[in-house]
């Protein structure tokens, strides 16, 4: 005689699907019915069975433990004799099909999170360093000074690292803050003196002694690596002091300058420097961002092995904007005068840029790191966004001070 028996009570939409005895009581969920039912539109998260002699239904929930995904593939392969094989493999497709669909939708939530974190944080750095740098004197080199310091903490870091202390022996852990601190005075002894040469060769002296007095078996591996950290953290960026603070003369043909507020500093306060820091970061900025949509778009060939990502159709494309927003920045600020003269600064400008940018590429891959910190969230550390920056300063400097007096265009 039939005997029935309920489990549960609940209410759901079902696809109806056989299923033997024999492979059912292998889940997770003992039961022994003959057909399932596979939910089309869950409404409910409970799991019921019902039972009514030899035949069968069950009824799944979300709450059951098991993964719609494996529901559906374990139901195709219970009984290809009764669904066919073609059938079968089609159930099983659809199953990984689904598990597919389900392992990549957290991963397009985080890269979506990443880049919401991104543009935020790149909106906020963009929008302080423009008001860094129209602010000048002691504010822009006190930030830089603060930029500089955990940029040598960085490189310091990366150079104590295990990819690169592999190859050779890292200076010592004392050595590397004093470094990192004598880096972050740089700047401010270049706004005070207006040069840094004397204080350079004289740190680089007293280091080496430190270096080569310590204890133990002194290595010139320590030598070059604190050494070219002084140079690469500290000495360079001192030349965005030497543009912005020290080239003083006024932007005379600037028409932004004459309509500037008096209590803001009025026209006195657009001077060549200021005029050719943003020209030049903005630059930059356009270099990195075409670069990046030039090699999205285009990329097919590899630019370098230290950065595989970069791409010349890339770089061309990332030459050409920063090309072209030096030339318009110059028809808007009135300098330079000449268009020849706006190409070579937005050419130098890019080479700086790309230049630096697999300076520190190259460091990183030794060090085996992708970011060379984590203090900017969706942006890594401060010379993952500054590499960019690092030689363009010197460049520029060297461009308005030198080749533009030369060459009178």
């Amino acid at each position: 005689m039939a005997t029935t028996s309920y489990s549960g009570i609940g209410r759901y939409n079902y696809k109806l699907l056989p299923l033997s005895l024999s492979s059912i009581t292998r889940w997770p969920c003992h039961s022994s019915p003959s057909k399932a039912l596979v939910p089309a539109r869950p409404r409910v998260v409970k799991l019921n069975f019902v039972f009514d002699g030899r035949k069968g239904v069950l009824r799944l929930g979300r709450d059951c433990g098991l993964p719609r995904r494996r529901v559906i593939t374990a139901v195709a392969r219970v009984e290809p004799e009764q669904l066919g094989e073609e059938n079968a493999n089609q159930e099983v497709n659809k199953g990984d099909k689904l598990s597919e669909n389900e392992d990549s939708l957290p991963e397009l939530q985080q890269k979506a999170s990443q880049l919401r974190k991104r543009i935020v944080f790149g909106l906020g750095i963009g929008i302080s360093v423009g008001g860094v740098v129209l602010a000048g004197g002691w504010v822009f080199t006190a930030f830089l000074a603060a930029a500089v310091f955990v940029g040598a903490r960085e490189y310091f870091d990366l150079v104590r690292s295990r990819g690169i202390t592999a190859g050779m022996t890292p200076p010592p852990r004392y050595v590397s803050r004093v470094c990192s601190i004598i880096c972050a005075v740089m700047p401010i002894i270049t706004l005070y003196f207006g040069q840094i040469d004397v204080s350079v060769t004289f740190a680089a002296f007293v280091v080496a002694m430190a270096l080569l007095l310590q204890r133990g078996n002194p290595r010139f591996a320590q030598l070059s690596s604190t050494m070219f950290g002084l140079f690469y953290c500290g000495y360079l960026p001192s030349f965005w002091v030497k543009l912005r603070c020290g080239l003083a003369a006024p932007a005379l043909n600037t028409r932004i300058g004459a309509s500037w507020p008096i209590l803001l500093g009025g026209q006195a306060h657009w001077t060549i420097g200021l005029v050719a820091c943003l020209i030049s970061i903005s630059s930059i900025i356009a270099a990195d961002t075409y670069a990046f949509l030039g090699g999205k778009t285009f990329g097919r060939t590899p630019l370098t092995s230290i950065s595989p990502k970069k791409t010349w159709e890339g770089t061309i494309t990332g030459l050409g904007g920063c090309v072209a927003t030096s030339i318009i920045l110059s028809k808007i600020f009135c300098w330079p005068t000449s268009l020849i003269s706006a190409i070579a600064f937005g050419v130098l400008n890019f080479f700086g840029s790309i230049f630096g940018d697999l300076t520190e590429s190259m460091i990183k891959r030794d060090a085996g790191v992708k970011d060379s910190g984590s203090l900017i969230p969706g942006h890594g550390g401060i010379l993952d966004r500054v590499d960019s920056y690092i030689f363009t300063g010197a460049l520029a400097y060297s461009f308005v001070k030198i080749f533009l007096p030369l060459y009178g265009v």
